[in-house]
């Protein structure tokens, strides 16, 4: 009984009680969102700590899902190896001045990595995003170490089949679009598992606002309607 009432926190920070989120660590940045808040451990972005986005395509609204916590970081945002060249009057629509901005390119993986690491390890921007199509669990391990050295909200955007692959990071989430922003699936967190995706809103891009825009919303609902890979939630 004694045994049961006494908070794992409070053995050591690093513990927690499966059925419960995690409250030990309280270095995090606010989501934005008051629903995705609510599901992480100490409510929100974990700083100093590996975070996987997993995307079944990179560009479906992972910059505009991270807005509002790199809306508020004070030091500058570096950009590894994004899908597309940063479009800076996209990312001011969203709030992002290029101004605020580093675009780091790099000719080969290990080249990507090593940048990610000494970035990380400098602790001068306070927020990395590495878009990455592939990464060894030695990597992603020496990475998830450098963050700890510094205050940065480090995120790789990665496919959505590296869901099968372990990962050290403390928070791993996969993302779908929906018609109004992205429908999210919680893989791994410091806590219980959760079954059902959560729908999260997003501000449209640009593109979406203008009369000459292609896109369907209807396509995406459609996406958004099919479920989660059996394999991949398990």
């Amino acid at each position: 009984m004694l045994a049961a009432s006494v908070r794992a926190e409070e053995i050591h920070p690093s513990l927690w009680r499966a059925s419960q989120l995690a409250s030990g660590r309280a270095h995090v940045v606010e989501t934005g969102y008051p629903a995705l808040s609510a599901e992480l451990p100490g409510g929100g972005w974990p700083l100093g700590a590996l975070i996987d986005l997993l995307v079944q395509q990179p560009g479906i609204g992972e910059m505009r899902l991270l807005q509002p916590a790199l809306s508020v970081l004070d030091r500058p945002i570096a950009l590894l190896q994004p899908p597309q060249v940063p479009n800076g009057l996209g990312l001011g629509y969203i709030g992002l001045p290029l101004a605020r901005l580093l675009h780091v390119k790099a000719p080969k993986t290990a080249d990507a990595l090593w940048s990610a690491e000494q970035i990380l390890r400098a602790g001068s921007c306070g927020a990395l995003i590495f878009w990455a199509s592939s990464a060894q669990s030695s990597s992603l391990r020496r990475l998830h170490l450098a963050a700890q050295a510094a205050e940065t909200l480090f995120v790789m955007v990665r496919p959505l089949a590296a869901a099968q692959e372990a990962s050290p990071a403390l928070l791993r989430m996969a993302l779908r679009p929906s018609a109004e922003g992205l429908m999210v699936d919680i893989v791994k967190r410091r806590g219980p598992l959760r079954a059902e995706p959560l729908s999260i809103p997003l501000q449209p891009t640009p593109i979406l606002l203008s009369r000459h825009a292609r896109l369907s919303r209807r396509s995406f609902a459609e996406t958004a309607a099919r479920s989660f890979p059996a394999e991949v939630a398990a």
